[in-house]
């Protein structure tokens, strides 16, 4: 969880990523930031991100991307 913390935090280094819960739906991320992190997860988890995968649900919140990268991991 700490490396995707670094990433969220490198990527909006002002958005409280422990607090918000709504990071598509408010949106604090956009098209071009999804697209950076999809990349930098695969990078760093070495993940295959497929585009069933890409919901929001999957990525409005820090949680939901770990468990996202802790399912894909598996």
């Amino acid at each position: 969880m700490k490396e995707l913390m670094n990433i969220l935090t490198e990527l909006k280094p002002d958005v409280d990523f422990n607090e918000e819960k709504g990071l598509v739906d408010n949106g604090i991320l956009d098209s071009f930031d999804i697209v950076q992190l999809i990349s930098q997860l695969k990078e760093t988890f070495d993940i295959e991100i497929s585009p069933a995968e890409i919901i929001p649900e999957n990525f409005n919140s820090a949680e939901a991307l770990w468990k996202m990268v802790e399912r894909l991991q598996d």
